[in-house]
């Protein structure tokens, strides 16, 4: 399906990094994790990758908005993306994606991401939250410091909230600053410290392109069953 959507607010969230807000169309419906497609209309300019990206929703279903979040590469969507007035229109196309959280409730499910990776975990874990329901939920997220982490305070809200969801942030390029939290690259011995049996949950894995792979074979070699691993190929980069 196609929409006529309308921006109704932006707002930087990260160093490099923006939201955009966007009035919901009447009659469209999607599950936390989705994606859909979304295109400018007769943009100032335009190169040649085009005028339409796909983006993760991260805004839950239950809200009455859409967001959108994205690091802003310098590429001649994102200018315009970040120059438009609000009340401009784009095109919106969808949702697709099967992502979703495990059907069983006694499944745990673990987010394993890195930078922007991020928006569909805040769309799930803000739905599940708001629909009080009890799977455990742990989230794993990487990024060079806490300037560059979207989200990251909404992150650390929602654990306050939910009882259930564990929210576990690491930095890898922290130098000399204070950070309380984990440091270095998502390992093995990390994932470990926060789950007891690592082959019992379903994963998520999102993020740039190495770093999912790098994810993907720790699991696998950890013994974890392929098709409890979930990969999120539209990040929004």
């Amino acid at each position: 399906m196609s929409y006529k959507i309308k921006l109704i607010a932006k707002e930087t969230i990260a160093d490099g990094t923006m939201a955009f807000h966007f009035e919901k169309p009447e009659g469209f419906s999607y599950q936390a994790g989705q994606y859909a497609d979304f295109t400018l209309i007769n943009p100032a300019e335009t190169d040649d990758e085009g005028d339409k990206r796909t983006f993760s929703l991260a805004s839950a279903p239950y809200q009455s908005n859409l967001t959108i979040a994205t690091r802003m590469r310098d590429t001649a969507f994102k200018r315009v993306l970040k120059n438009l007035p609000e009340g401009s229109e784009l095109e919106l196309e969808g949702p697709y994606g099967s992502f979703a959280l495990p059907k069983e409730s006694d499944t745990p499910a673990v987010f394993l991401t890195g930078g922007i990776g991020c928006t569909f975990v805040r769309s799930m874990v803000m739905q599940a939250t708001h629909d009080q329901l009890p799977q455990e939920m742990l989230f794993l997220y990487s990024n060079r410091a806490p300037k560059d982490a979207a989200f990251l305070d909404e992150f650390n809200t929602l654990a306050a909230q939910n009882q259930h969801f564990t929210f576990v942030p690491t930095m890898t390029e922290l130098g000399d600053q204070a950070w309380d939290g984990e440091r270095g690259f998502i390992t093995l011995d990390m994932l470990k410290k926060y789950v007891k049996d690592v082959t019992t949950p379903v994963y998520y894995l999102s993020g740039p392109g190495t770093m999912v792979g790098a994810m993907r074979q720790m699991l696998l070699d950890a013994g974890v069953n392929k098709y409890n691993l979930r990969t999120d190929q539209y990040a929004g980069y």
